[in-house]
């Protein structure tokens, strides 16, 4: 529905224009919004997602809450509350009334001051300044939490939105000043003590205490470890120091840029979804790029051997040469020198090899670790009032019926939001499905639940019509669905995967 003939909604629309469980796209007073109808209740709300504006008229309503169909953020719908990441700001809301048969949707709402609420705690500290550091701490301040907040980060910039950094930025489509997730003030106005390039050396359980590198102890009444993971240094015999880059922080994708403006030509080292995406935004900048990986057919391991050689497909026809099966096994000043024999010249390398857990605080500190920080149900570590969320933690999974780890954003970012509930005492399980998507020129692959391991993949519809669904089951039991082109599908089978459990669990 183009704008000129979208209803305006506070002149009203008849009652019977807004099927029970539909949504009706309008505006007020020249600003979008939705108005929603379930049974004989209705609520007008804004109608673009809170975190990159897409259609939420496209999304899933479920109960009270609205699903994004681009990232699967979650809204209240009676409230415009953002639920759950990535979106972190709540949509706007109207007061609706009914009169005469016609729905009408009246001023706008000015959100209630939060209400204080009682904690059982002081001195909550998060160390980690990613998207579960700062969800976190959101989290804690939406929920009334007003005792000390510090968030102690390695990094040297404000949290921001780091799926960007392989994507968007790198390709130039996005300024830096686009990056932060939150405007600078706000961590002072919501009293956030947010600590940049600090480094925690040390936590003491006992004392409930943490050593800061060249600084004063840190006391905590509970404590979120969301530190991570670091990257693979890919060690290339021959390649001077700093020569082959890597990408995991603002920095690091500032270099990349930095480095591409002079440069011709471009060697990413490793196929994963990161070095893919590094492809597709340097190919974006006009570079000549060439992919070295041991594997036959890209991302094979997660995707499949059918949708991976959709991707490998879909780069070779922008113009990324792949060296598939092989490994570069020397770099001399420009020239990197292949395992088949093959010879590349390239002013500008990227390894993209995976990621370790930074999990070195955890095990100084006598916490339980199994390939990651291992949690409960509930995000708590082996040491009661810590916790873990993000790359780090490895968590029992009800869904896959195993306890996994997964380096994916927004489950991160849901994963801090949990932990702050549960740092509050409200003892909610992590039940959510993991989510991730991956951008590819003008495909956008999403991807819910997990699967380590799979017997069977059913596809419906065409990858090259770009329409289509993936299905990774173990027995009679799915695992997990990718999707490209059919966002509605994929948050349909999140709901499903969400609903079902692994067998054997209760």
């Amino acid at each position: 529905m183009t704008d000129s003939i979208q209803p305006d909604l506070k002149a009203g629309v008849p009652l019977e224009h807004v099927a029970d469980g539909a949504m009706l796209s309008g505006q007020i007073d020249g600003e979008d919004a939705l108005l929603l109808r379930q049974g004989n209740a209705f609520y007008a709300i804004g109608a673009q997602c809170t975190h990159y504006h897409a259609a939420l008229a496209d999304g899933l309503i479920c109960g009270h809450s609205l699903h994004c169909p681009m990232h699967h953020s979650q809204f209240d719908i009676r409230s415009g509350s953002a639920l759950c990441a990535p979106a972190l700001d709540d949509l706007p809301t109207w007061r609706v009334e009914q009169v005469d048969g016609r729905v009408f949707a009246r001023e706008r709402i000015v959100a209630a001051p939060r209400s204080r609420k009682n904690a059982p705690l002081d001195d909550v500290v998060i160390i980690g300044g990613g998207g579960a550091g700062l969800a976190a701490a959101d989290r804690l301040r939406r929920e009334g939490y007003e005792g000390r907040l510090t968030m102690l980060s390695a990094d040297v910039d404000p949290p921001y939105d780091r799926p960007n950094l392989s994507k968007d930025f790198l390709a130039g489509t996005a300024q830096a000043d686009w990056m932060p997730l939150k405007p600078g003030d706000w961590y002072s106005e919501q009293r956030i003590d947010l600590r940049l390039n600090t480094r925690v050396e040390a936590i003491d359980v006992a004392a409930r205490q943490l050593r800061v590198a060249d600084g004063p102890a840190c006391v905590f009444g509970a404590l979120l470890l969301a530190t991570g993971a670091d990257p693979v240094q890919f060690v290339v015999p021959g390649a001077a120091m700093g020569q082959v880059l890597s990408l995991r922080n603002f920095a690091d994708s500032r270099a990349i840029v930095a480095r591409a403006a002079s440069a011709r030509s471009a060697l990413v080292i490793g196929a994963s979804f990161i070095g893919l995406e590094v492809a597709a935004s340097l190919r974006g900048r006009g570079l000549e790029v060439h992919v070295v990986a041991p594997d036959a057919v890209p991302m094979q391991r997660v995707l499949g051997p059918e949708l991976g050689t959709f991707v490998r497909d879909l780069h070779t026809s922008h113009g990324v040469i792949f060296h598939l099966g092989t490994t570069v096994t020397r770099v001399d000043r420009e020239r990197a020198s292949l395992a088949d024999g093959t010879v590349i010249e390239a002013d500008l390398i990227v390894a993209g090899v995976g990621v370790q857990p930074s999990v070195v605080l955890a095990e100084q500190a006598g916490l339980a670790v199994d390939r990651g920080v291992s949690v409960d149900a509930y995000l708590q570590t082996s040491a009661p009032g810590i916790f873990a969320a993000g790359d780090i933690a490895r968590w029992p999974d009800p869904h896959s019926g195993e306890r996994i780890r997964v380096e994916h954003w927004a489950l991160a970012q849901r994963q801090g939001q949990v932990a702050a509930l549960n740092m509050l005492g409200r003892r909610q399980p992590f039940d959510i499905s993991p989510f991730f998507w991956s951008q590819h020129y003008d495909v956008t692959i999403q991807y819910v639940g997990h699967a380590e391991r799979w017997n069977a993949i059913e596809m419906d519809g065409s990858l090259s019509a770009r329409d289509c669904s993936v299905r990774y089951s173990q027995g009679d039991h799915v695992l997990a669905v990718a999707t490209i082109g059919r966002d509605l599908a994929s948050l349909r089978a999140e709901r499903e995967l969400e609903n079902a459990l692994a067998p054997g669990q209760p």
